[in-house]
Formats: C-alpha cells, structure tokens, sequence
C-alpha cells in the first residue's frame, strides 16, 4: 500500500466522483462553528477567577481545543476526498460475456382467450411478461410464441423494449395453425439455447397441461442441464373455449363444449421433478420479482481473454480508513452529548420529519389515529400494506385501498382486495380476488360465499351485498412487493392498453396542410408538372410499424419455405 502512494502519478492523479467535494462546505462550516464557541469561552474567562476557571469552563487547555476541532476537520476531510474516488492507476480487467439465457415459451391456441382471468389468459400473460422484464432479471431473453406451430417471436437480445415491443400485437390470429404443440416449441427453444453452455431457464406460460406435457418436459430437463419456470394461466373453475372471432363457444369433435380448467394434479407431479417449479399466479407482481431475482442470481458470465479493458484503480478505500480512527475517540465525555444535538438539529431541518419521530414509529402514531377514527390521516402513516389497506377502506378511498391490499398476497390480504374491488364497482375483479383467497386457504367460508355471489351479479342477477363485510386484519402479514397500478388487475407495470394505443393513433395529426395518405398504385389521370393542388399534397402514408401484420406474413412464410405442418392429431384450441 505505502509503495502504491510513493509512486503517485500526478498527470493521471484525478477523482471517479468529484460531486462528494460539495461534502466540503459542511465540514468547513463544522469547523467555524467550533471555533467560534472557543471564542465564547474566552470572553466567560474573564470574569471568573483563574483558579476556578478548570473547574468551571475549560475542560483541557485552549490549544488541544482547537487542535481537536482542526483534527475533526482533516478527519472529515480525508473522509470525503477518499469518497470522491481518487485514482492514478489503471488495472487490466478481462471482457465479460453473459451466457445464461432465458426463453420464454407463450401459447398462442385459442384457448387463452378464455376469460376465467381477467381480461383473458393471453392479455393477463403479456402483462406478467412485462412485469418480469420490468423486474430486469437481467439475462439474454428470447420470446416464442407456439400453437399448431412454434416460432422464433424474437430471438436472444439483452434489449427487453424489443420484446415488449412485439408482446401488444401477438393473438392466435397470427399463428399459422391452431392447437397446442407444445414439442415444437421445447425443440425450437433447445435450437437457442444451446449457443451458450451455461444453464438456460425456460419460461412455459400456458394453459395446457395434460399427460403428453408432463412427459416432454419431464424428458426435457432430465436431456439437459436447463431449468424449467412454468406460469399456469388458468382456474381451476376453467371457462369455455370461444370459437375464433365469435361469441359461441367451440366444440370437440364428439359436438361437446370445449371447457378448459387447470389440472392440479399435473401441475404437482411438475412440481415435484427436480430442475421444474410451478409458480403460482398473483395479483400484484410480486410472483415476477421473485422470478426475475432467482434468474439474475444466478447468472454465469465467460471471460473473454481476448477483449481485456483498462479500467482506473479506485483507491478511495485508502482514505477512508483514518476517518475510522475519529470512532475510537467518540466515546470520550461529551462527544455523544455533542452529536446528538447535532442530530436534533438536523431533525429539526427536515420539512418531513417531526420531533416525535425519535420517539414513536410510524406505525404507532398512526394506530393512534386510527383508534381516534381519523382513518385517512392514519392511512398516510401507516407502512404495514394490511393496516394502510384497512384505513383507506375505512375512509372510503376504495381505490387507494386497493393498491395497499394488492401489497399483501397473503389469503386475507386477497380476501380484504375483493371486498376493496366490490365496494369500487369492479364486480369481476372482485369475484377473481375472492376466488384466489379459496384456492390460498379453503377455510375461509365467507371468501367463498362472496365468490359465489359475485358469481352471481356477473352473470346478470339480482345485484347482492357480499355479507355486508368488514375487512379482516392479520396480525403477521408477509412482506411483499408494492404493485405499481391495480386499478385493472393487470398485474402491474403495464402503461397502456391495446384500447389506449388505438385511440392514441387515431388522434395523430399533422401540424401543415401535408396530409397523410395512401401509397398510390399509378399517377392520377390530373396530375401535371408545375401545377400543385390540395390532391397533390399528399404524401406516402406512414409505414404500418404493427409487428403484429409483420409476425403473420413471417410465420406464414416460414410454414410455406419449410414445409411445416402440425400435428394430424391435435386439438384444434
């Protein structure tokens, strides 16, 4: 270490981080301060007799008073120049390329229009694609899409905005053939990821789980070394498989209603092989931010010899280390007493803060005023999701006690959404929410009875009051991840729905008299060079940028150029 210092190039000598030099002012101002109180001693000792004055005023001579307020400065000095980052030495420091891969699997069959989850399956699966991005799990992603076939939607990129990109547009109608093949898709995404010779996680969101999908990716993972995360998409109640572009519901090939529910005894046996995990699907995205943590902790880099950088040495570290010994010494008499002044003081400063603060936690201040029936005010203070939810309820801000509820996916939390939906108007997210609160804990009777009569009002009856229900408080609640925007139970992260990017391009306009038009095939019979109308003043319309047209012509294209084709045998949804 004493070498490195010694040998000091001065021309390359600069800071990774000069902003914490601002950190400067205040110690300065520490210091002054410091100094001017020993001033105000000096005045009180003449007026006291010298020999009291050790007993009265002076605690050690005038010139260790200030040597110690000097010290306190270069202290904090050193402290905030080693925090700057300062640097004269670069190190080689080997490339790095990430090799773990993520794929993720979206069926595209008919059935996951079915609407047992709100929207539809298909709708609330690109929702929780987006929240896994938004989550970072920082691995090389690529989306496939399969029904009677399976296609590359994009391949491995480390830019997520290109697959969110392409996530909008995608439905069954794009998919060249209909059905389920789920061996398609496991042999198209065993093509990407064996580029890289890390472990890949395979991402399989569907609805589909049958013995024939119990066996594949039983084989599957046991062929390789890859990891298999798989995001059912359906309820165990289930729903009718609607016929494309219809209302009426699809038949098999014996004229029976196709109804496709989840199979929970598939599911486990999936859950019980090693390398597979079922997740279970939440309201809020918190099951997502636990996903994109599993995967990006345990990423694998490979070193690329042949791409070493130089990267500048921080030996900020260094200087930390006497601002350690300023520790040692802060035990002495009256340095506690001296700094926790200092602390009230800058309590006192903060606009956000209050004196109480120091003594009361937040959540005790506003059970207070919850128990004084100020609810919204209580609201505000309160950081357990289960407590906010409860006061907002009662102040009858629906709408902000669902965003609290949604916070909490334990079985009551789940149940106090429902009740927090149903008293917004929102009877079928209510119904999902009391549904969800079953399957979690069966106990609970009255989650049930409310599922059945949100049933009801659903489908058109009398409308019912779901017990008059108060809603239930837990006394341990899980920590859980705050959902950015519930109002449609979209699981959070989505900005805007295909509804909203519709009306977004309908209101484009052009701010000159140039407007916006079809490519026209030929030269219309009227135009003439050198004359210029209204007609004329058109030009080539806006290139459609829908990925979705682009997917339909390219799979099209690939089934016709390769010969593909779908199982004889395949379901037809």
């Amino acid at each position: 270490m004493i070498d490195g210092f010694s040998n000091i190039n001065w021309e390359d000598f600069h800071l990774l981080r000069p902003m914490f030099l601002w950190l400067l002012l205040p110690a300065f101002a520490v210091l002054l301060i410091g100094l001017i109180g020993l001033r105000d001693q000096v005045k009180w000792k003449r007026v006291i007799a010298p020999h009291l004055r050790p007993y009265v005023i002076s605690k050690g001579s005038e010139g260790k008073m200030k040597w110690m307020q000097s010290a306190l400065f270069i202290f904090l000095s050193i402290a905030i120049i080693g925090a700057a980052g300062p640097t004269w030495k670069k190190i080689e420091v080997p490339g790095k390329t990430l090799e773990t891969p993520l794929v993720i699997l979206l069926d595209l069959s008919q059935s996951m229009m079915a609407d047992d989850i709100q929207p539809n399956r298909l709708e609330r699966s690109k929702f929780k694609i987006n929240d896994l991005l938004d989550a970072n799990p920082r691995a090389r992603t690529a989306l496939i899409g399969f029904a009677g076939t399976a296609h590359t939607i994009v391949p491995l990129t480390g830019d997520y905005n290109i697959i969110k990109s392409h996530l909008d547009g995608l439905s069954p109608e794009i998919m060249p053939y209909p059905g389920t093949n789920l061996k398609a898709a496991l042999v198209l995404a065993d093509t990407l990821i064996r580029v890289a010779i890390a472990p890949a996680t395979l991402l399989l969101v569907t609805d589909d789980f049958t013995d024939e999908t119990f066996n594949l990716l039983q084989q599957f993972v046991k062929q390789g070394n890859s990891k298999v995360e798989i995001l059912p998409m359906n309820t165990v109640a289930g729903a009718n498989v609607l016929a494309p572009g219809s209302s009426r519901p699809m038949c098999d090939n014996q004229g029976n209603i196709v109804h496709s529910a989840l199979n929970d005894n598939i599911l486990n046996q999936l859950h019980s092989i090693e390398k597979i995990n079922v997740n279970r699907l939440t309201l809020d995205n918190s099951d997502m931010e636990l996903l994109a943590k599993s995967i990006s902790g345990n990423l694998e880099f490979k070193e690329k010899d042949e791409e070493k950088e130089d990267d500048w040495l921080d030996k900020g570290l260094w200087f930390v280390i006497p601002f350690a010994l300023i520790g040692l010494m802060w035990f002495r008499k009256g340095w506690v007493i001296y700094s926790l002044l200092m602390m009230i003081g800058f309590t006192s400063c903060n606009s956000n803060s209050s004196f109480r603060d120091l003594w009361l936690t937040q959540d005790y201040q506003a059970q207070k005023l919850y128990d004084q029936g100020d609810f919204e005010q209580a609201a505000e203070l309160f950081t357990d999701p289960m407590h906010r939810g409860s006061a907002y309820y009662k102040s009858g801000f629906y709408k902000d006690a669902i965003r609290a509820f949604s916070q909490d996916t334990t079985a009551m939390g789940v149940y106090n959404l429902g009740l927090a939906y149903y008293k917004n108007g929102d009877y079928a997210a209510a119904e999902l929410a009391f549904g969800m609160a079953v399957e979690m804990n069966p106990d609970l009777g009255d989650a049930r009875k409310n599922q059945t009569l949100m049933q009801q009002m659903t489908a058109g009856r009398d409308e019912v009051n779901p017990e008059e229900a108060e809603e239930s408080e837990a006394a341990e609640q899980a920590q859980n991840i705050e959902n950015k925007d519930m109002e449609d139970l979209g699981g959070g992260g989505q900005e805007a729905t295909k509804e909203d990017m519709e009306q977004e391009r309908k209101e484009e306009s052009a701010t000159t008299d140039i407007r916006k038009g079809k490519e026209l095939d030929e030269v219309p019979d009227n135009f003439e060079t050198g004359k210029q109308d209204e007609s004329q003043k058109i030009l080539m319309r806006k290139v459609d940028d829908d990925p979705a047209l682009f997917l339909k012509r390219k799979f099209a294209h690939q089934v016709k150029t390769k010969g593909i084709k779908p199982e004889k045998e395949g379901n037809k949804w």
